[in-house]
């Protein structure tokens, strides 16, 4: 079996009590763009997030999904990443053609929120937490998130480019200057040394012997990331069976199809005539009364 591309690579700095992981995302990503096009900054937008999201989604102990949603009043009107509780990622991104000339967050999504979402088998319903966008990179809107929803300091460092999505992410732990009182301070110096190309570019392995070498490093069993949405023709039949034969009858009549693009899975369904009719010639029978 070959090694995975995309993956959650876990560590402690030990006589610190500073946690931290490297996320690569490389064939997760390259399929969460197929068909996309997006412009080179929303791209990177959406990257940098799908690797943060992976950072966040690893902390699920049990089944579930944790969707985190930008949504801001710019160019990039939403910004999606879904993740579940085994690292298997989706997301995708709403934008203007105006944003194609744009750069950075202030100009792509403005002023807004994040809402993060997580999902759970006994939840009856999600639980939702809305949060300001403060910062001015995605990086610094989750560090800002995390900072406060943790009640400890965190760092995170971001890159993105067509192949690679990745993420270095520190935190420090409650007994941190106990056991090292300039220690967050000189780790998240050497962290803020390391080049977009480096993350990028190195193995995980390389990247902390590259930061942290006088540092004790444990390194825990990386975790892959997975992009498997398969289509779900049984969710989408049973969506357009509770719309009723009428509406997709007049949908047929403009459009001489039902088209339906699900834009986290990046799937599109796509129904004529002849589909429509066997969908409602599937249906179950109303049960007759006898009396």
């Amino acid at each position: 079996m070959s090694e995975p591309t995309s993956y959650v690579q876990r560590f402690l700095l030990d006589d610190l009590d500073i946690r931290g992981a490297i996320v690569l995302l490389d064939d997760v990503w390259q399929a969460m763009q197929i068909n996309r096009d997006y412009p080179t900054a929303v791209r990177d937008l959406l990257g940098e997030m799908s690797a943060i999201g992976c950072v966040i989604g690893g902390n699920l102990k049990q089944p579930g999904r944790l969707t985190m949603q930008l949504q801001g009043h710019g160019p990039v009107n939403l910004l999606v990443v879904d993740i579940t509780e085994a690292l298997n990622l989706r997301g995708h991104a709403k934008s203007s053609d105006e944003a194609a000339s744009k750069a950075g967050v202030g100009e792509l999504i403005g002023d807004g929120q994040l809402l993060l979402s997580l999902d759970m088998p006994e939840l009856r319903h999600p639980y939702q937490s809305y949060v300001p966008i403060e910062g001015d990179t995605i990086a610094a809107i989750f560090e800002h998130y995390l900072t406060q929803s943790e009640q400890q300091p965190a760092v995170l460092h971001t890159a993105c480019s067509g192949n690679r999505a990745a993420c270095l992410f520190l935190q420090k732990l409650p007994d941190a200057d106990n056991r090292d009182p300039d220690g967050w301070d000189r780790v998240t110096r050497l962290a803020a040394t390391l080049r977009p190309d480096e993350l990028l570019g190195l193995a995980p392995e390389e990247i902390l012997t590259r930061l942290f070498h006088q540092e004790t490093v444990r390194l825990f069993e990386a975790r892959e990331v997975t992009h498997h949405w398969p289509l779900d023709w049984e969710k989408v039949r049973s969506m357009l069976r509770s719309l009723g034969r009428a509406e997709l009858d007049a949908v047929l009549a403009d459009h001489g199809v039902v088209l339906i693009h699900d834009d986290l899975s990046n799937h599109e369904y796509r129904l004529d005539a002849e589909d429509v009719a066997a969908l409602f010639a599937e249906e179950p029978a109303e049960p007759r009364t006898l009396h």
